[in-house]
């Protein structure tokens, strides 16, 4: 079993990988096609880890809200697991896509049941579980109050411009979910599923909030909050194992062998990943590679999990 080292330790490595982050010259993009998202300065950089029983030690912009995207479609699939448990499985597949995040190729050739819930079209079902099951007024959003009662964090909340950019920029999400109409495997208003998918990724934390949020995951789901919603060690080890294997998009095999971790990124520029029994991370820088993940993000949990020799395999 692989422990944390002690906290001044851990603290130092933290502040080094921090450090040498700031001096990448490679940082990539933000995500330019929203546009609330297209200028935040790439030389931010935060990380921030949650250790089972042990305060959170963070570095860098650590504190920073920022939009979490489609790192939301964790906690949506926690609640639409809590609402239907297993027959979630019959509208969302469990594989990998190998195709971008976006693409409607693989949902036309499936008949409109998305590969996975990490994916938009199936982020979009499992939104349309939710607006189903609990009828929520926009402002008590079920993401956004299952995100604070994790985090223990109220002041978490809905960037309302970020999700103006969304709606206003979202057709192709509307295209997937209008598919899946037809299909038969959307059952509400799209209007009102697309809106409340875009709500759930518009909801800004920081890496400290997120590290928080997530370690219900590293605690095997033994935790008060996660388990008013349903979970359990076993429904925690499916979500776990979904994000090994489909939670960075196209990239998540090339993510699995750099960090050999359960993650899930988002096009905010933030990165969680699980250490089973240990600890939930969470980084941030807002630039994306080509496949929609944060390099520097990336990057500085992979420099961790390589330091402290943290991996699953």
């Amino acid at each position: 079993m692989f422990q944390p080292p002690d906290p001044v330790r851990f603290q130092e490595i933290l502040d080094d990988i921090v450090d040498r982050m700031r001096f990448e010259t490679e940082r990539g993009a933000a995500a330019s096609y929203i546009p609330e998202l297209a200028d935040v300065s790439l030389n931010r950089c935060g990380i921030a880890v949650a250790p089972l029983g042990g305060p959170v030690l963070s570095s860098g912009d650590s504190a920073v809200p920022f939009s979490i995207q489609s790192i939301s479609k964790i906690f949506s699939l926690v609640l639409a697991l809590g609402h239907v448990g297993a027959a979630l499985w019959q509208r969302v597949g469990r594989e990998p896509s190998g195709d971008p995040f976006n693409s409607i190729v693989q949902l036309e050739f499936e008949r409109g049941k998305p590969r996975n819930p990490f994916i938009n079209p199936g982020a979009i079902v499992v939104s349309d579980i939710i607006t189903l099951k609990s009828r929520e007024a926009a402002e008590n959003h079920p993401v956004l109050q299952l995100c604070q009662d994790l985090a223990d964090d109220h002041t978490i909340y809905v960037n309302e411009n970020v999700f103006q950019s969304e709606v206003a920029t979202g057709d192709r999400n509307r295209a997937l979910a209008y598919f899946m109409l037809a299909e038969g495997n959307i059952e509400c208003d799209v209007r009102q599923v697309t809106e409340s998918y875009f709500r759930q990724c518009s909801i800004e934390m920081s890496c400290q909030q997120l590290a928080l949020a997530t370690r219900f995951l590293a605690a095997g789901g033994n935790d008060k909050g996660a388990s008013r919603f349903g979970v359990t060690p076993e429904r925690a080890r499916r979500i776990n194992s979904l994000m090994m294997t489909c939670g960075c998009y196209d990239a998540s095999g090339e993510v699995a062998f750099r960090v050999g971790l359960p993650c899930k990124s988002g096009v905010g520029g933030g990165i969680v990943a699980i250490v089973p029994g240990i600890a939930s991370l969470a980084a941030w820088s807002p630039g994306l590679d080509e496949k929609g993940n944060s390099v520097l993000a990336l990057r500085a949990i992979e420099e961790l999990t390589r330091r402290l020799g943290w991996s699953v395999f």
